[in-house]
């Protein structure tokens, strides 16, 4: 039986420590894994801080005694020498690498170290994630709760206000009156990049435009912005989204096909000729299947991609909006560092909203 992933990484942790360096390959070999799986393994122990990666080889990390774990940094007057970030966030993949990967840099260029938790959405997760954190020494976090809907719903995500260090949220927003509403939060304005879209396929003429969104936590906020350039530009409305016809949650496969279904009812019967799909990975997978039966792209359904994360690799690239990934990653850490003893510890909070780029291909 294969090993657990958490038993997985415990293996490669202890033999990283024992050897003080291997190489990726040899340690795949020894360890009867594929290099696929390993490489994976290793982004999310080095997101974690746990082991350096660098050119085939991953090596220790030497810590720091406990002592001097607070002390300034003369290199780096701009942050503290020993402060550990702590970053819980649904996956180190696809979305989120980017906005890891914008946060790790700001944070290690600011003398401190990023450690990660990671919750694969599961329920309640988020919190085991951030109380690990913490227990480990964590001296903020940076907070993506698993919000269904981006925000949390009823009684939920009061916790993360209570937490006893700086907090931001990434990505996430609470309403107001929540207590979660109070936080530092960073993320995209996903209605504006929604709108950037509408705006786009309007000028070229598009009267009747869909959106094809699954239910995740950016949706609310693509389908408000969309709604409103659809309002503001005197759009005609395109056909309903398909309510849920029962109470279990759909497969992935399930999804899927409401999607396909939904936009070739929406082109053959419903006039659209434009849609926005959220995300690439549907769109490159949908547009196939549309042809098949019979809708053409973009002859008769001109498609633009939410999220440019792999849109300019489809065989035909897709214009795509992008949000700003990384960008918010780098603004979060930034936030949070200044709480923790920088020009903004005692300033009042900040709700910030990074505009995402429509990237235009042929």
């Amino acid at each position: 039986m294969r090993p657990h992933v958490d038993q997985r990484q415990a293996q490669v942790l202890a033999l990283v420590r024992e050897r003080g360096s291997v190489r990726v390959a040899d340690l795949a070999r020894e360890l009867g894994i594929s290099p696929v799986t390993l490489r994976r393994d290793i982004e999310a122990m080095a997101a974690r801080g746990e082991i350096h990666r660098m050119h085939g080889v991953i090596s220790r990390v030497e810590r720091r005694p406990p002592e001097a774990s607070h002390a300034r940094s003369p290199e780096r007057p701009g942050g503290r020498a020993g402060l550990v970030i702590g970053m819980v966030v649904p996956t180190t993949e696809y979305y989120y690498a980017d906005v890891v990967r914008g946060a790790r840099e700001v944070v290690e260029a600011r003398g401190a170290r990023l450690t990660v938790g990671l919750t694969r959405y599961l329920p309640g997760e988020d919190r085991t994630q951030a109380d690990r954190l913490l227990s480990t020494g964590a001296d903020g976090l940076l907070l993506t709760p698993n919000w269904e809907a981006g925000s949390p719903g009823c009684g939920e995500g009061v916790w993360t206000a209570g937490l006893a260090v700086p907090t931001v949220l990434v990505e996430r927003w609470a309403p107001a009156g929540h207590p979660a509403a109070a936080l530092d939060r960073v993320g995209s304005d996903h209605a504006h990049g929604a709108a950037l879209a509408v705006q786009h396929l309007a000028e070229r003429g598009h009267r009747r435009i869909a959106l094809a969104s699954q239910e995740t936590p950016t949706t609310a906020r693509l389908r408000s912005g969309y709604e409103a350039a659809v309002a503001a530009l005197g759009l005609e409305p395109a056909p309903p989204w398909p309510a849920a016809g029962s109470a279990e949650p759909l497969t992935v496969a399930e999804r899927f096909a409401r999607t396909l279904d939904y936009l070739c009812g929406a082109v053959t019967e419903g006039g659209v000729s434009a849609a926005l799909v959220h995300s690439d990975t549907d769109a490159i997978m949908l547009i196939p299947r549309l042809q098949a039966r019979g809708v053409r792209v973009p002859e008769d359904l001109a498609v633009i991609t939410y999220d440019d994360e792999v849109a300019g690799m489809a065989d035909v690239p897709l214009t795509a909006v992008a949000p700003a990934k990384r960008e918010v990653g780098a603004r979060a850490a930034e936030l949070l560092l200044d709480r923790l003893g920088g020009a903004g510890q005692d300033g009042p909070g900040q709700h910030l909203e990074l505009l995402p780029r429509l990237t235009v291909r042929s």
